[in-house]
């Protein structure tokens, strides 16, 4: 009876699995979070006042803000890019002080929330749109690192299309999060006189993910002089150039029409895939030598990598991740 109890256990546990959607948990982190009050109702100040404002007595409920970040990592690698997201104050509290709002749950606003991430180079990877209630507890099954804040992700662009999941804060020990700001600041000068430090933490359920494409004799990992796959009788070694055959990577460089195929290689121009690409080998980071999408196909991309020195023969696994969405792992031969 145990032992059928338990098959029965393992089939339940593994067509769970198969039906489970992919995430991600991406880790953004913003500099000089500055957050702008409409604490003046004449616009023509708006943005005029070349020193550092405050608002006396603080935000007060149903107030305006538009706050302003700079992106300078995810998940710990350098990127760019601006964190943005604007509310009303609701000052939401179970023991309100006068002038807050009494509700069962501790939320400071309403807010909608823009993050569009550039890669070290300024180049657009994609952006994603969140909106739900500011401070406060986490939700429930929220990554462990969120601290704050309860927003659903409702969509997002480029390598980011048709994701969602859910978006928290984080904040930096000793460090306020943001500076709070009158409108009436000019907003040019937010990194000179400096803001706060934020992390947003988005948990990230895809659109799709990148993959290892299948072959008959196993994953679509070729040796690169004659494109010959990689198999049992012959083994990847370390320090070798492989070849990865890939779906799923996202937008290219120069960019074509959703769905369309990448052209024929014409005197050497490719169309490179925009979202920056990781290949790890047994844990260790591999050296990605191009990502790009392959001629005549549609969704299918080409991607060069060296396999690490040092790495032990035997069966490797193979990761491999775009926009810092991780992809399922496979496992190659090496000698």
């Amino acid at each position: 009876m145990k032992s059928r109890i338990a098959c029965l256990m393992a089939v339940c546990a593994a067509a769970l699995a198969a039906q489970a959607p992919p995430t991600a948990i991406l880790e953004i982190d913003t500099e000089n979070l500055v957050a702008y009050y409409g604490n003046v109702f004449d616009m023509s100040k708006f943005g005029t006042d070349p020193n550092m404002t405050s608002v006396p007595g603080g935000p007060r409920t149903f107030t305006m803000m538009i706050a302003i970040g700079d992106i300078v990592a995810v998940n710990g690698r350098p990127a760019r890019g601006i964190g943005m997201f604007r509310g009303q104050m609701t000052n939401l509290s179970p023991s309100p002080a006068a002038g807050q709002a009494i509700a069962d749950i501790v939320r400071s606003t309403i807010t909608e929330y823009f993050l569009e991430i550039l890669d070290p180079d300024g180049i657009p990877i994609g952006s994603i749109f969140a909106m739900g209630v500011g401070s406060g507890s986490a939700p429930p099954g929220a990554p462990l690192a969120v601290q704050i804040s309860n927003n659903t992700v409702v969509g997002g662009t480029g390598a980011f299309l048709g994701a969602r999941g859910q978006l928290g804060g984080r904040t930096f020990p000793n460090t306020a999060f943001l500076r709070t700001a009158s409108m009436t600041e000019d907003p040019a000068n937010r990194r000179n006189l400096g803001g706060g430090k934020l992390r947003f933490v988005v948990h990230l359920i895809p659109h799709s993910r990148p993959e290892i494409a299948s072959l008959p004799t196993g994953p679509a990992v070729y040796h690169v002089g004659d494109l010959s796959p990689v198999t049992a009788d012959r083994p990847a070694r370390a320090g070798e150039h492989l070849v990865l055959g890939v779906t799923d990577l996202g937008p290219v460089r120069p960019n074509l029409d959703p769905g369309q195929p990448c052209p024929p290689d014409s005197e050497g121009r490719f169309h490179e895939a925009n979202s920056p690409v990781e290949v790890s080998v047994n844990g260790k980071t591999a050296r990605v030598l191009n990502k790009i999408g392959w001629p005549g196909m549609s969704n299918l991309y080409r991607v060069d990598f060296l396999v690490p020195d040092g790495i032990a023969p035997g069966m490797a696994t193979l990761g491999l991740s775009a926009a810092w969405i991780g992809g399922p792992e496979v496992r190659i031969p090496v000698r």
